[in-house]
C-alpha cells in the first residue's frame, strides 16, 4: 500500500473508534468510578498501616519511659545511699574530733610538777614504786595530793576570815569612838577661829579650799598649787582663791545621763493633730555649738597680786574644757582715785593691760592649732572676737597652768604639768608685778602732764639744766599726722601700742612731738617723731637738728633712764626735749640774726659752739655739773 493509501484510511478508523459523545461520557465515568474505588481501598490499607504503626509507637515510648523510670529509681536508690553513708561517715568525724579534742577537768588545774611533787608527798600518796612507771597513776597520785593541800589551804583560809572579822570589829569599834570626836573637834576648831586670825594661819579657810580643789580641771588645779607654792616662799601677800558654782563642777565629774527631748507639750492630746514643733533653723544650731564649744568650766581661780603702795592686780583664770585652753581677765584696784588723767584711760584698760608682757604675745588668738579646725566646723573665724567675753588666752598662761602646745598641734614640751608651770611662775609674777608698777607710775606721770607739769624726781635733776623755758602740753590725736608716716612705714609702731601726742611750745614756736609707747615699758624705750612749726614746717626727715633733737630722746637710754626700774624714762625724755627745743631756738635765732637774738629768744643756755659741720648741727648734750652744752 500506498503511503497516500494508508494517511486517507487512518482518521476513518479513529472516528469510528470513539463513537458518539455519550458513549465517550459513558466510559470515562466508568473508568473513573473503578479508579476512585481502587483508590479507596489503597487509602484504607494505608490508614490501617498508619494505625498500627501509631500503637507501635505508643508502646516503644511506653516500654523506654518505663525503662528510664526504673533506672532513675536504682540511681535514686544508690544516691540516697551514697548520702546515708556519707552522714554516717561526717558523724564518725565529729565523734573522732569530740574524743580527740576531749579534755579532763584535771588539765586545767595547775598541778605542782613532778620533782616537787615526788620531794614532798608522802610516801603512801606518791607511792613511787608505782607511779614512776605508770603515767595514769602518777596522774591520780598528784591530784590526790592537790586535793590534800587545797584542803589544808582551805582551813588556812577559814582562819583567816575569823581573824579578819576580829580585825574588823576592832576597826569599827575605833571608827565609832573617832566620829564621837568630830564634834568636839568642830567646836575646837570654831573656838580657835580668832587665833588663826590673829596669826594668819587660816587652817579651816585652807580645807575648805582644799575639798573644792579636787574638782578644778587639771591646768587650774597645777596653776593654783603653784601660785601658792609661789606665795608661800617668795611672795606673802599673794593669795589665790577658787570661785565658781561647786555643784555643777561636781556634775561634771559625773558620767552623762541619757535624755531625750519632750516632742509634745502637756495639752498634746488636744492639739497633736493641729500643730508641729518648730525645727531648729541651721543659725540657731550653729550658735548653739559654738557656746558649747566656748563653754568655760564652771569653776575659775582668782590670784591677787599686791604691790607696795596698796594697789592690786587682781587675776580670773578660766578654762575653756573643749578648747582645752586658758584664759585671763584682769582688774586693778587702788588705794588712790585714778580717774583724773583723760589721756591715761587705756593704761589700766583690763583688755590692754597684759598685752606682750612676753614679747608679741598679744593673746588675741588661741595656741593651741587643734582649735583652728574645732573652728571651722562651728564657723568661726577668728577667737578674737570672743576674747572680750572669754579673756585672753596668753602662752605665758597656758604656761602657768602646765599647757604648752607644739606647732602641729600635738602638746608636747621638754617639762610637763607642775615642771612647767614651776619654771616660768617666779619670773611671770615679777613681771606682772612690773607692769602694774609701770602703768601706775605713767598714769601718775600722765596726770601730771596734763596739767603741763613734767614730774622729774630728785634723782634725776643732774640731767636737765636748772631752767626751762619750753612748755608742755597734751593734745588728742584727731587726724593722721604726715611725719610719722615714715614710722609706719618702718613697721615701728603696732597695734597694741599706746600713741599719744605732746606739744612743746616756747613763744610762736611749736613743737608736735608724736609718742608710741610700747606695752612693755620701761623696757622698751618710748619712740619721738618730731615736727617744727616755726618759720615754717619742718620734720626729722628734712631738718638734721630735728633728726640730731629726735636721737637725743630715742637713743640715750642709759642717761636718761634714771633709777632703776626707770619708771621716770619717758618723762625725762619729755624734759629732754624741751631742753633741745631751748638751745635750737636760741642758737637758730642768734646765727639767723647775727647778733644776740631776738627778744622773743634769748640766750640762756651756755654752749662751746652754736654750731658744727655742714649740717650745722646744735650743742644738745648737757654737762653737768659745769652747766653747759655740747656737741657729741
Amino acid at each position: 500500500m500506498s503511503s497516500d493509501a494508508v494517511k486517507k484510511r487512518k482518521p476513518k478508523v479513529i472516528r469510528n473508534e470513539e463513537g458518539t459523545p455519550e458513549t465517550k461520557r459513558g466510559r470515562a465515568e466508568g473508568e473513573q468510578s473503578v479508579e476512585m474505588e481502587e483508590r479507596r481501598r489503597q487509602c484504607s490499607v494505608h490508614f490501617i498501616t498508619l494505625k498500627k504503626l501509631n500503637r507501635l509507637a505508643h508502646m516503644r515510648l511506653k516500654k523506654g519511659r518505663d525503662q528510664t523510670h526504673e533506672a532513675k529509681q536504682r540511681v535514686d536508690v544508690l544516691h540516697l545511699q551514697l548520702q546515708n553513708l556519707l552522714y554516717e561517715v561526717m558523724h564518725l568525724q565529729k565523734e573522732i574530733n569530740k574524743c580527740l579534742e576531749f579534755k579532763s577537768q584535771h588539765e586545767e588545774i595547775e598541778l605542782v610538777s613532778e620533782e616537787e611533787f615526788f620531794q614532798e608527798a608522802p610516801a603512801e600518796i606518791s607511792r613511787p614504786h608505782v607511779t614512776r612507771d605508770d603515767h595514769h597513776q602518777l596522774t591520780l597520785a598528784r591530784l590526790d595530793w592537790e586535793l590534800e593541800q587545797r584542803k589544808r589551804l582551805a582551813e588556812q583560809y577559814k582562819m583567816s576570815l575569823a581573824r579578819k572579822e576580829k580585825i574588823h570589829k576592832a576597826i569599827e569599834q575605833k571608827r565609832e569612838y573617832l566620829s564621837s570626836l568630830q564634834p568636839g573637834l568642830q567646836n575646837i576648831m570654831q573656838a580657835s577661829l580668832p587665833v588663826q586670825e590673829c596669826l594668819s594661819m587660816p587652817f579651816e579657810q585652807m580645807q575648805k579650799q582644799a575639798e573644792v580643789a579636787r574638782h578644778l580641771p587639771p591646768p587650774l588645779y597645777v596653776l593654783l598649787v603653784q601660785a601658792a607654792a609661789y606665795g608661800q616662799a617668795c611672795d606673802k601677800t599673794l593669795s589665790a582663791s577658787i570661785s565658781g558654782d561647786v555643784d555643777e563642777a561636781k556634775a561634771l565629774s559625773r558620767p552623762p545621763e541619757d535624755s531625750q527631748d519632750d516632742e509634745s507639750d502637756s495639752d498634746a492630746e488636744e492639739e497633736q493633730q493641729n500643730t508641729k514643733r518648730r525645727r531648729a533653723t541651721v543659725g540657731v544650731q550653729l550658735d548653739d555649738k559654738r557656746k558649747e564649744m566656748l563653754r568655760r568650766h564652771p569653776l575659775s581661780l582668782c590670784v591677787d597680786l599686791k604691790c607696795k603702795d596698796g594697789s592690786v592686780l587682781h587675776l580670773f583664770f578660766y578654762y575653756l574644757m573643749n578648747l582645752n585652753i586658758l584664759t585671763v581677765k584682769t582688774k586693778v584696784s587702788t588705794t588712790t582715785d585714778l580717774s583724773g588723767a583723760v589721756s591715761a584711760g587705756e593704761l589700766l584698760n583690763s583688755e590692754s593691760l597684759l598685752n606682750c608682757l612676753y614679747a608679741s604675745d598679744h593673746g588675741q588668738e588661741t595656741p593651741n592649732p587643734t582649735n583652728r579646725y574645732q573652728f571651722d566646723k562651728v564657723g568661726i573665724t577668728t577667737f578674737a572676737d570672743y576674747v572680750s567675753d572669754l579673756g585672753h588666752p596668753y602662752v605665758w598662761v597656758q604656761k602657768l597652768g602646765g599647757l604648752q602646745f607644739s606647732s602641729d598641734g600635738a602638746q608636747v614640751c621638754v617639762l610637763m604639768g607642775s615642771a612647767l608651770s614651776a619654771s616660768h611662775m617666779e619670773r611671770t609674777m615679777k613681771l606682772l608685778q612690773g607692769r602694774l608698777q609701770a602703768r601706775l607710775a605713767l598714769h601718775k606721770q600722765f596726770s601730771s602732764l596734763e596739767h603741763s607739769i613734767i614730774p622729774v624726781s630728785g634723782e634725776c635733776q643732774h640731767l636737765f639744766p636748772a631752767k626751762v623755758v619750753s612748755g608742755l602740753t597734751l593734745v588728742p590725736v584727731e587726724q593722721e599726722l604726715g611725719f610719722v608716716q615714715h614710722v609706719l612705714k618702718a613697721g615701728l609702731l603696732r597695734e597694741t601700742d599706746l600713741f599719744f601726742m605732746a606739744v612743746v611750745e616756747r613763744g610762736t614756736a611749736r613743737l608736735l612731738a608724736a609718742v608710741v609707747v610700747n606695752p612693755r615699758y620701761p623696757e622698751v624705750m618710748p619712740l619721738f617723731s618730731l615736727s617744727l612749726h616755726w618759720k615754717g614746717e619742718r620734720s626729722g626727715r628734712t631738718e638734721d637738728n630735728l633728726r640730731a633733737m629726735e636721737s637725743e630722746v630715742n637713743v640715750f637710754r642709759a642717761e636718761l633712764q634714771g633709777p632703776r626700774p626707770g619708771f621716770q624714762l619717758l618723762t625725762n625724755q619729755i624734759q629732754r626735749l624741751c631742753v633741745c627745743l631751748d638751745v635750737y631756738l636760741e642758737m637758730e635765732s642768734q646765727v639767723c640774726d647775727g647778733s644776740e637774738g631776738p627778744k622773743e629768744f634769748p640766750r640762756e643756755k651756755m654752749c662751746l659752739r652754736t654750731a658744727r659741720g655742714p649740717s650745722r648741727l646744735k650743742p644738745f648734750k648737757y654737762n653737768h655739773p659745769q652747766g653747759f652744752f655740747s656737741h657729741r
